[in-house]
Order: structure tokens, then sequence, then C-alpha cells
């Protein structure tokens, strides 16, 4: 950390750590689970990197900024950090703070692998400096909207609270919807109860409620009022965000967080890489890893490609996005220009719509592929 910050793009000679800013939401509001499982993906590949004689035999250095969900601390770290001479940015899970750290980046003209963040509109304008692993929202929640469809649900509400990630999961949807004959209700818990939720169920004929809304508060205490409405035990709930893929959702709803589906960014078979990468992950977190923990951990291994094959020069590095071809623990990662978004983004990453199982919730089913 008492590294002197040298010139942005220039090369170090001497034996100095190479530096990669990583930033992660570690404290509240910040979705503090999400942020340390992509923290300890991240802190494994470079480790690996190092014991495989990191980068031009220099050590590759994480350098972590804890974001708290605050795209303005977001954007001063990103400051901080190109001032200390990163090579490269990585990391992130909230969209609307990627989206503020990406701008920064690209003002900067630092390189910033985005990990987690699946907002379509990561930058306004297209940019050079700016790469995503997980998949745009748009692309995610049609899927998720195919699997509510696949299910016969027409008549779908929307628990949302004041949000731009938020407003853009209600579009997606409505827009998919709506042509296929569905009809998507916004329901505001801005001025909504959990139980005046049910009240609105009840009076829309809703057959699923997904929860766009902060966890846990107010998703655990929706999910409860639904569950013990009697009226509404045939309701599907669902959390496309993501919300249920952490022990925390377990530990808080118990038996009434299972069968509620949400999206995750994993095939449904790792291949030797993932699986070794998936164990390692377990003994360190103590838990199952996430589909985080994989992104983190695929974000260096495509930085530390990177910075190998090019060079730590910010320019060349950001000039190599489409040149990228690494084996990640989720398959063949390659990146390319997608219509309609602005950031060089892997085209293909693996999508599936699971839940937590009722018969045992610490097991998950697949119950749609995209």
């Amino acid at each position: 950390m008492n590294t002197p910050p040298w010139p942005p793009g220039a090369e170090r000679a001497d034996g100095s750590a190479v530096r990669i800013g990583a930033l992660v939401p570690l404290s509240r509001p910040g979705w503090v689970e999400a942020g340390r499982h992509l923290l300890a993906g991240l802190e494994l590949a470079v480790g690996e990197v190092n014991d495989a004689g990191g980068i031009a035999g220099r050590p590759l250095e994480l350098v972590v900024r804890d974001t708290a969900a605050d795209p303005q601390r977001a954007a001063a770290a990103v400051d901080e950090l190109a001032g200390l001479g990163v090579a490269a940015l990585a990391g992130e899970y909230h969209s609307v703070v990627a989206r503020a750290a990406a701008a920064r980046a690209d003002a900067l003209g630092l390189p910033f692998l985005c990990s987690s963040a699946v907002f379509d509109a990561l930058t306004e304008q297209p940019t050079q400096w700016v790469a995503r692993l997980s998949p745009p929202q748009s692309r995610g929640w049609q899927v998720y909207a195919d699997f509510l469809l696949g299910a016969g649900h027409s008549r779908i509400a929307v628990a949302t609270q004041p949000s731009v990630y938020w407003a853009s999961g209600t579009r997606i949807l409505r827009d998919y919807v709506t042509p296929r004959g569905g009809t998507v209700i916004e329901l505001d818990m801005s001025t909504l109860t959990p139980t005046a939720v049910c009240d609105e169920l009840v009076g829309h004929r809703a057959t699923a409620l997904l929860l766009l809304v902060g966890h846990p508060e107010p998703a655990v205490p929706i999910v409860q009022s639904v569950r013990r409405d009697q009226r509404l035990a045939g309701v599907t709930i669902g959390a496309p965000a993501g919300q249920p893929e952490f022990a925390e959702w377990a530990t808080l709803l118990g038996d009434d967080g299972a069968a509620v589906p949400f999206l995750r960014y994993r095939p449904e078979r790792l291949g030797p890489l993932g699986t070794r990468v998936e164990t390692t992950l377990r003994e360190r977190l103590g838990e199952a890893p996430s589909f985080v923990t994989f992104e983190g951990y695929d974000t260096i291994a495509v930085l530390a490609d990177l910075l190998r094959t090019h060079g730590t020069d910010r320019a060349r590095t950001a000039a190599s996005w489409p040149h990228v071809d690494v084996a990640g623990t989720r398959g063949q990662i390659r990146f390319s220009r997608v219509p309609g978004i602005n950031v060089w983004q892997w085209a293909v990453p693996p999508i599936q719509v699971v839940d937590r199982d009722p018969a045992n919730p610490d097991r998950f089913r697949i119950r749609h592929a995209g």
C-alpha cells in the first residue's frame, strides 16, 4: 500500500508489484455477502497467478476499496486507484455503482473489467476502456421472462423500489412479456406494506410476484407475508436479481426461502478448472461459493492473461479486449461488441434460472437455461 504512484500507462522496470484495483461492496448498505464472495474469487486467482510466477516475474497485488454500494464513493476510489498506478480495475457487484466506476475509468483511460454488474447502459457512450463478464440485464431478464411465460404466468406483479436498476428490470420484463400476451403489474414498495402487497396480488389476480427490492429489507418481510397468506398459496415468488443465491437468504427465511427462482450465471456442469476452484473456494468461505465468486476468479484470469501477453501499459490493455481468449471457470471467455451495449462484452456467459429445493433448501434446482 506504500508503493508510490507512477505516471498512467508507464511500465515498471524493477521488481515491484503489478497492481490491480478491486472495487467491492464490503459494508452496508452494500450487499456485503455478495462482496465477500466476489473478493474471495479475486483473491484466490491473484494467489494462483503469483504461485505461477506472477506477471513476467513481478507479483500481482490486489488493492481493494470498499464501495459500500455508493456511486460517489466508487468514483472517488477510481481516482485514487488511478493515482496509485494500478494497471487495471476489477470487480463491483452493484450496477449503479459499476456505472459510476465505468464512467470514471473511461474518463481517466483506465482499463476496467466489470465482474458482476449487469445494467445494460454501463457507459453512456461506446468505450474501449471497459469490458464486462456478466451478461447484460436485458439478456438475463429475458431468459427469466421466458421461464415465467413457459410456466404459465401471464399476470406478473413486480414489487419494486425507486432505482435505475429496478426500473430497467421492470421495463425489460414489460417490453418482453406484453407482446407475448402477458401483463406486468407494478407495486410501489415506497407506499405499500408487505401485508398490502398480498391484497394487491389478490386484487390483480397475479400468479407471480417478483422481488425487485433490497435485501434483506423489504424482501424478507414480503416473502414471509405472501407465504403466510392462504389466498396466495399458488403464487410463485421470484427474485431475478439473485438474492436466494446466498446463504443469508436461507438463514433468514428457512423453508419460506425455497422455490424462489432467481438468475445464476454458471453452467449446469463445471469443467476441471471450475470444479477445482469451487472446491478451494468452498474451503475458504466455509460455504458453497456463489456464481459471484467465479466471476471474481475469472476477472483476474482474464486480466492476468492480458498483462502477461501485452504488458502493463493501460492503452495496450484496453486495445486487447477483442483478442482475449481465456479458459474461465464457466467457459471460454472472449469479448465482442454486442448490439446496444457500449462496452466489450462476454457475449455468451451461461445463464440459468434456479431455485432452492423445498425438499432440501441447501440444494439448487435448475428450472430453465438460456
